[in-house]
């Protein structure tokens, strides 16, 4: 197997990396040691396009908590720009610029890290307006990704992966019980490989249940 992790400086990322050694060999990019700015297309077209051969598995565990506003009155464009853009436009730019480097001929999976409170479905509390609204746009644009996909690689699976509460700096400031992030990188890693084409453009959680949207 060969893997290809987009985030891989820190927290899960990091510990994708590591799980995913233990398989077979592992490309890991990060804003940190490779300049990568999934924000900026030029990046993303720099990094990517300097990595050479196929990858049967990829991660993109690329993603900010942000502002978690309480209520409307914390709204902000500023914050909810920001999030947009680090949790649905980046990951649907590396998405775009991916495609070329999964194989035709086998399954590849990519997975992309999402939320449960991204879930419109899921939603019993409210709050977190600007990273909910920016996770629950990464669900749409992974869903309509993959049924694009599923034309030039039938055998591909794209899907929105929730990796429940990890303990790292990403959720330092929030009150939960937490997994640590080798945990919830290995219930990740099986999980991807446990998908099937069919199961393409779906939303799964760290056991591999479906999501509602």
């Amino acid at each position: 197997m060969r893997a290809l992790v987009i985030g891989a400086s820190g927290g899960i990322g990091a510990a994708l990396v590591a799980g995913l050694r233990t398989r077979g060999e592992v490309v890991a990019l990060s804003r940190a040691a490779d300049g990568l700015d999934v924000t900026d297309e030029a990046s993303v077209v720099r990094v990517l396009g300097g990595v050479s051969g196929l990858f049967d598995g990829v991660f993109i565990a690329s993603g900010a908590l942000g502002v978690l506003e309480k209520s409307l009155k914390a709204l902000t464009a500023q914050a909810m720009l920001e999030q947009f853009a680090v949790n649905a436009v980046g990951p649907a730019l590396v998405i775009k610029h991916l495609v070329p480097l999964l194989p035709k001929d086998r399954v590849a999976r990519v997975g992309v890290l999402s939320a449960r409170v991204g879930s419109i479905g899921d939603n019993a509390l409210g709050g977190w307006y600007s990273y909910r609204a920016a996770k629950a746009a990464l669900n749409q644009l992974v869903h309509t990704a993959a049924i694009e996909l599923a034309r030039s690689h039938p055998l591909a699976v794209l899907a929105c992966l929730h990796p429940g509460t990890v303990a790292t700096a990403f959720t330092a400031g929030y009150p939960a019980r937490k997994d640590a992030p080798e945990v919830a990188a290995g219930r990740l890693i099986d999980v991807l490989e446990g998908l099937t084409p069919a199961q393409s453009g779906g939303f799964y959680d760290y056991m591999g249940k479906a999501l509602p949207w």
